[in-house]
């Protein structure tokens, strides 16, 4: 299945500003394997921190994803 990436603040920055990726997962797939896809496919998330939230919520590593689910990677934020 063909999913598409929302990207937030420093990790749109790593992917050259970029809004959002696309990236193909197995059916099956859990947020675990969708990490080590993005990691292939865009070196330069390797190493980023960041949660992964399924349609507006944090999902585990072992959560599957649904497909046609708005996926987004979300960075620690800090403020003051």
């Amino acid at each position: 299945m063909r999913c598409r990436v929302l990207l937030f603040a420093g990790l749109r920055d790593r992917l050259g500003g970029r809004e959002a990726i696309e990236v193909e997962l197995p059916e099956e797939a859990t947020v675990a394997r969708l990490r080590d896809e993005l990691e292939r496919s865009h070196p330069s998330l390797a190493g980023a921190v960041y949660r992964v939230a399924l349609d507006a919520t944090y999902a585990a590593e072992q959560e599957p994803v649904p497909a046609g689910a708005e996926i987004a990677l979300v960075p620690p934020v800090s403020g003051g």
